[in-house]
């Protein structure tokens, strides 16, 4: 089964949580103590090794802040 690693641009990110809402498997939050230079809270990972690199999240991004690598474990 394909495993994901993800990366974001926290820079552009607007907090927006789209990525968050559709994430099938939600290993993804926003970081309520994370600021990028914008003043936008960041999103983050909280259990990486459950992400199935379906894409979900970078397709939904507004912004294309979120990259998703697979990796064949």
């Amino acid at each position: 089964m394909a495993r994901g690693i993800l990366s974001f641009k926290h820079e552009d990110c607007k907090g927006c949580q789209l990525c968050v809402e559709f994430c099938p498997t939600k290993i993804l939050v926003l970081d309520k103590n994370k600021m990028n230079e914008k003043g936008y809270n960041l999103i983050k990972v909280i259990e990486p090794e459950r992400c199935i690199a379906c894409g979900f999240c970078a397709n939904m991004c507004p912004d294309s802040v979120i990259t998703v690598e697979r990796v064949r474990e």
